[in-house]
């Protein structure tokens, strides 16, 4: 892989994953259709791109980490850590089957398409809650890291499925953002390390995309959030699924 293109992938992954729309599916989409990755490569580089995604949430939320280390039977560390526990139960069995599945790029990205489909129908639903830190339960804990586990499926949106999840058990949209962020930072670092992602890749083309995707993460966070607060992804995501599916059928 070029510099450049190792670059480029760094800013998509950086400004795609805070939007509903699965950085996941679209980073392996332009690997695999435009850079001619192996689908087994991608799948490995695409888990790699969320480390800089995943140090910029890191650093934003810094004060919430720190929290989170100094009091571990806070609210907000229970429910980063029952909704990472549950992430493992779903996400671990959901991996080993992607990974060993994602062996045919067509198929491939047949199953992106659908799943983008997929993204979107539940997006459809907008809900607002009331609910704090304080009034998330342990079951709203469990169905929030079960919703996160499926989030391995490349074009399921990690954070439009946890958003969504959030606000349909009537936690504030606010808290919802919040949460969806950071409880990602265990799950990547998992995935990370469990696809050994970082050993395959060279050195150069790691550090370029781990630093623009960290880069680029952080400076549109706020700025896409605000934005997708607007939009309608429900309806781009499905769009997005459709042609997929159809250009793969074409081709």
């Amino acid at each position: 892989m070029q510099t450049l293109q190792a670059l480029l992938l760094g800013i998509l992954q950086g400004v795609t994953e805070w939007l509903p729309i699965s950085s996941e599916g679209q980073t392996l989409l332009v690997m695999m259709s435009w850079l001619e990755i192996s689908p087994e490569a991608a799948f490995s580089h695409s888990i790699f791109l969320h480390l800089g995604t995943m140090t910029a949430v890191i650093v934003k939320f810094r004060r919430e980490f720190l929290e989170v280390l100094q009091d571990l039977d806070s609210a907000l560390a229970r429910t980063v850590i029952i909704a990472t526990i549950f992430t493992g139960v779903f996400g671990l069995p959901l991996y080993f089957l992607v990974r060993d599945a994602f062996t045919d790029g067509k198929t491939a990205t047949f199953v992106i398409g659908s799943l983008l489909i997929t993204t979107g129908l539940l997006l459809r639903y907008q809900g607002a809650g009331t609910k704090g830190l304080d009034g998330i339960t342990t079951r709203d804990m469990i169905i929030l890291g079960l919703a996160q586990g499926l989030a391995i499926l490349p074009g399921v949106s990690r954070s439009g499925t946890t958003i969504t999840v959030l606000l349909m058990r009537k936690v504030r949209q606010d808290l919802s953002l919040t949460l969806s962020f950071m409880i990602s930072v265990p799950a990547v670092l998992g995935a990370v390390i469990l696809d050994h992602s970082y050993a395959s890749i060279p050195l150069k083309t790691s550090a370029v995309m781990f630093l623009a995707s960290l880069i680029a993460g952080y400076l549109t966070m706020d700025l896409l959030v605000k934005f997708a607060q607007r939009i309608n992804f429900s309806k781009f995501c499905i769009a997005l699924g459709v042609f997929t599916i159809a250009v793969t059928v074409i081709i």
